[in-house]
């Protein structure tokens, strides 16, 4: 068995070719990469590392020969125009090179959103469905990244987190875990024709986050309500569907996601 991972340099990549190295034999790992120094260290441990760029159709059938599994980490080009460009070279050169399993790192309830990230992602399912190529769609939910862009440094410092008014849900989790599940998919024969959301397994809230910062602070900090509150994410957040959930992660690896309070740690300077 042959598992090609693309985009292997990348955050996500990268943890998750960590976790394969635990699972199956080295030999059996090929990185596809756009730089080859950023994979130096995989061609250190002995890890095949193959050219793969998705605006290079030349570069990708190549990349992609003999794969028992290929584990398609989408783009991340801001321009979904060119996005679904650079997914569609790669489904084809998927099927050129006569992949025997096709993985995709999609998004979770794509169905329910209303911005084209969702959209784009259920376009990409479809084109793979499409070449009759046995799947596996690994939706995954929103990285718990996301609460970096509320600033709860200066939350703690002022005892205090503002939110806009709003019943807010969250399926949010580290890419840690979907790294753990990605490789747990990939490790293991089957789950062919198989669609994972890959979330936490309850939702959490502004309250649940308010009251894990307070703990690792080791101080008061409330929740407030602030309808003037600026900020991009907020509008972004209302358009996807963030806070459903699934036990599929907590299946594929054995346990539930990380605790929220866990979560935050690294979003956390204390």
């Amino acid at each position: 068995m042959s598992i090609v991972i693309t985009g292997a340099s990348g955050k996500l990549g990268t943890l998750i070719l960590n976790q394969l190295l635990h699972k199956v034999p080295m030999n059996q790992n090929i990185a596809c990469v756009r730089s080859r120094e950023t994979a130096r260290p995989y061609e250190e441990l002995g890890i095949t590392v193959r050219y793969c760029d998705y605006d290079r159709p030349d570069s990708l059938e190549s990349a992609f020969a003999g794969a028992s599994k290929l584990l398609f980490i989408s783009s991340s080009h801001p321009d979904d125009s060119i996005r679904m460009r650079q997914h569609t070279q790669v489904i084809e050169a998927a099927k050129k090179s006569k992949v025997e399993q096709l993985l995709y790192t999609s998004f979770a309830f794509p169905e329910k959103g209303s911005i084209p990230l969702p959209h784009l992602h259920l376009a990409t399912e479809h084109a793979i469905q499409a070449t009759g190529i046995p799947y596996t769609f690994l939706r995954n939910a929103l990285y718990i990244d996301f609460i970096d862009t509320l600033d709860l440094k200066t939350a703690i410092e002022r005892g205090e987190l503002r939110v806009p008014p709003g019943d807010w849900l969250f399926n949010s989790i580290p890419r840690q875990d979907i790294a753990l599940a990605a490789a747990a998919v990939l490790a293991e024969p089957g789950h062919l024709n198989k669609t994972y959301e890959l979330t936490a397994s309850s939702p959490w809230s502004f309250s649940d986050l308010t009251a894990a910062m307070a703990e690792l602070a080791r101080k008061p900090i409330s929740l407030q309500e602030d309808a003037t509150i600026q900020n991009w994410i907020y509008g972004f957040l209302r358009k996807i569907d963030a806070s459903s959930t699934s036990n599929d992660l907590e299946q594929l690896i054995g346990r539930p996601s990380t605790s929220l309070k866990e979560s935050i740690k690294p979003f956390i300077s204390l």
